[in-house]
């Protein structure tokens, strides 16, 4: 391909504009009520707080276009954006109307994403496809780096990176990629566990309102290993799955095994283990009933299943600090459930729980890129924002096609948003006129009749 040489360029045409996607999906937002929800919940006090629907839209919008930055919600102004949508606003705006939350006006907009997700579990069901029989709530934290000094709550956590704490539940099914069933921000030095209790009941309230009503089971890594967690999904009538520490009593339980026990099995595609630095393709998996919290009073102690998974170390001598000579030759992983599947099943829908990590992925190569505020309020709406656009993106993939119902949100955006049209005027109605030869045109047309059909 070469290029043209004998080029000018200027930008003067008002009914150009360059995010023609953005028409069909906060059409398909306001389907799903987003500005109702938000006039009728969020009450932020004063000017910041006035038209609060109009500048929450505004800014769930410039993130599903690719803003990560309060300056990039500019996004939304340009060409002839002003002739498809009313209420646009300027960035400053904007930007007061964030710094006008408290922590209870952030809870008012987790209310707000809450219904949201259920309204557009509804309006498309593919969203959640098969959530009435089972789905998986995975929980997690990471680290978003902050620089300076200016950012209120930024502290060192537990990767020694300075930075925001942002704690997320996604809601996925076999046959459905994951969205966001709640999330939280918090200080940079909170531990990964605090607070999860809270954020579980809450993702699990929402779960059942969008139509998880079949077996639904919170899975978690060894962080969040503890009887609070247990306790809010038990209450909330949900299954656990977390990774059990190896503690002395973990450790007891595994030493007890006795070696006949131990089933063989071979993964139909390798898995990276990441203490090994290797590939492993094979491993031996047995199950033990496990007592665990047994510190606590004896109504607290929680009877479920341990299953463990060990493989054999290449180097025996690599034996991590703390660990006694059972560990000499295997390197054990522990799963703690209640799991009605079998054991193969029940280990190998643990392991599933990393779905979560390309969520965290895409969130940071995201609207998450930055926090953008120095008010911690303010970012704490900010990553609420971003999981409406998030879960607004994934809806519109499913009404797309069938491969956009399983990419990226950067791929949607790339292929479905980021389309430039030219706005005509004919018969009193708008038309966009979008470029011939688009690769994604079928699934665009798809997305756009879908979100304007007749109710």
């Amino acid at each position: 391909m070469r290029v043209c040489h004998n080029i000018s360029a200027v930008f003067d045409d008002p009914n150009l504009i360059g995010t023609a996607g953005l028409v069909p999906v906060m059409g398909l937002a306001e389907e799903a009520g987003l500005e109702d929800l938000v006039a009728g919940h969020v009450s932020v006090p004063g000017s910041a707080g006035a038209n609060a629907d109009l500048k929450v839209s505004s800014l769930v919008a410039g993130m599903v276009a690719g803003a990560d930055s309060i300056e990039d919600m500019d996004v939304v102004r340009h060409g002839g954006m002003d002739r498809v949508f009313t209420g646009l606003r300027a960035p400053t705006t904007l930007g007061t109307h964030l710094r006008g939350y408290t922590f209870g006006h952030v809870r008012q907009l987790d209310a707000v994403g809450s219904r949201v997700l259920a309204n557009l579990a509804g309006i498309v069901p593919g969203l959640l496809a098969g959530a009435d029989q089972v789905a998986y709530l995975d929980v997690d934290d990471t680290i978003r780096a902050t620089h300076g000094y200016a950012k209120q709550g930024s502290g060192y956590g537990y990767t020694g990176v300075k930075g925001l704490n942002v704690q997320v539940a996604t809601l996925s099914t076999p046959t459905a990629a994951p969205v966001l069933a709640a999330t939280r921000l918090r200080k940079g030095n909170a531990a990964s566990a605090h607070g999860a209790a809270r954020l579980i009941a809450d993702a699990l309230a929402t779960a059942r309102r969008a139509g998880a009503t079949g077996t639904l089971t919170v899975r978690a890594d060894s962080a969040y290993y503890n009887h609070d967690v247990v306790a809010a999904t038990r209450r909330a009538g949900a299954r656990f799955s977390l990774t059990a520490r190896m503690d002395p009593a973990v450790t007891a339980a595994i030493s007890r095994i006795p070696e006949d026990d131990w089933v063989s099995i071979k993964y139909p595609n390798a898995i990276w283990d990441q203490a090994e630095d290797r590939w492993v393709s094979d491993a031996q998996v047995t199950e033990v009933e496990y007592t665990a919290f047994t510190s606590r009073k004896k109504a607290e102690h929680v009877t479920a299943r341990l299953i463990v998974r060990r493989v054999r170390r290449l180097n025996p001598k690599a034996t991590k600090a703390g660990q006694d000579e059972l560990f000499a030759t295997y390197r054990h992983h522990a799963v703690f459930t209640d799991s009605p599947l079998s054991m193969l099943a029940a280990e190998a829908s643990h392991r599933d729980h990393a779905i979560v990590e390309q969520v965290i992925a895409d969130l940071k190569s995201g609207p998450l890129a930055h926090v953008p505020s120095g008010s911690f309020s303010a970012n704490g709406a900010w990553t609420v924002l971003a999981a409406i656009a998030y879960n607004l993106t994934r809806a519109a993939g499913v009404l797309a096609s069938t491969r956009h119902a399983w990419a990226r949100p950067a791929t949607i955006r790339d292929e479905l948003i980021k389309i430039p049209a030219r706005i005509a005027n004919r018969a009193r109605r708008l038309h966009l006129h979008l470029p011939t030869n688009w690769p994604w045109q079928h699934p665009w047309l798809g997305l756009h009749d879908a979100a304007y059909a007749p109710s």
